[in-house]
């Protein structure tokens, strides 16, 4: 006979699900601007009727919208307005204006991004003005391990990853373990930015510079990102210069808001 309550058995806190899966509707958006529950469902390994169950409560709520000439939904305005809140409560519309300073000054795509876990979620990204570079809009989630923002950010962060070896790969330069990643965050923290090496997509290099609160807590990173062809070893020093000096800028311009 065994005893459900034996010890390093946890049982769902009430209300604990029902949140989760909540979020999860909510974030499936995030590759879909438009499901109809029954596409929620299959995304997320629900049952159709917890889905509809779901999305009519948040609907409700106004955190989705719907279409009524295809019955699909999308994200409403609630999620829109509290979306807006955070980016400038954390200072982040704020910051624009030096985001396009450094997108003009070096011609390269430019990100703003903050830690999410162990992924790098983008709250702001200006392109570059050259036809050949690299996008990912507002929304997009980077694995941590593998841009150069995410490894800006975990060199100054006390929460390792909490990702099992070893580490997804997605090039032949993707760093896998927790040895290699420790190596390259020391190399970081001593010359004050992070470079991702073709180690996300083939092709496409990064450098990033952490961003720090009033408080000195590093809480987001801006990168420049683009082709290895514009990114060669020899203009990477003039890159990772201007990415460092927006940095210090987002700083002090963040030190003066908070």
């Amino acid at each position: 006979m065994t005893d459900d309550r034996a010890e390093g058995t946890q049982q769902p806190k009430p209300g604990t699900q029902t949140v989760d899966r909540s979020v999860a509707v909510l974030r499936s958006f995030e590759g879909a601007a438009r499901q109809t529950p029954t596409q929620i469902a299959h995304r997320l390994g629900l049952s159709v009727s917890t889905a509809h169950r779901i999305v009519r409560a948040l609907h409700a709520t106004g955190m989705l919208a719907q279409d009524p000439a295809t019955e699909r939904y999308f994200l409403g305005p609630t999620t829109a307005i509290l979306g807006r809140l955070a980016l400038e409560r954390m200072g982040a519309t704020l910051l624009q204006p030096e985001l396009t300073a450094l997108r003009d000054g070096t011609g390269e795509s430019v990100s703003l991004g903050v830690r999410a876990g162990d992924e790098v979620a983008v709250l702001l990204h200006l392109p570059s003005v050259h036809p050949l570079r690299y996008d990912q809009p507002p929304g997009d989630r980077n694995p941590i391990h593998a841009c150069a923002m995410g490894k800006a950010l975990l060199a100054y962060d006390d929460d390792p990853v909490a990702m099992d070896e070893p580490y997804a790969r997605h090039t032949p330069a993707t760093l896998t373990t927790r040895a290699g990643l420790e190596a390259d965050l020391r190399a970081v923290r001593e010359r004050g930015y992070a470079v991702n090496d073709e180690e996300r997509l083939a092709g496409v290099r990064a450098v990033a510079a952490p961003v720090r609160d009033g408080g000195g807590r590093v809480f987001a990173a801006v990168a420049l990102q683009g082709p290895s062809v514009r990114f060669g070893d020899d203009a990477m020093p003039a890159l990772a210069a201007a990415v460092m000096a927006a940095a210090s800028r987002l700083t002090d311009l963040h030190r003066h808001l908070s």
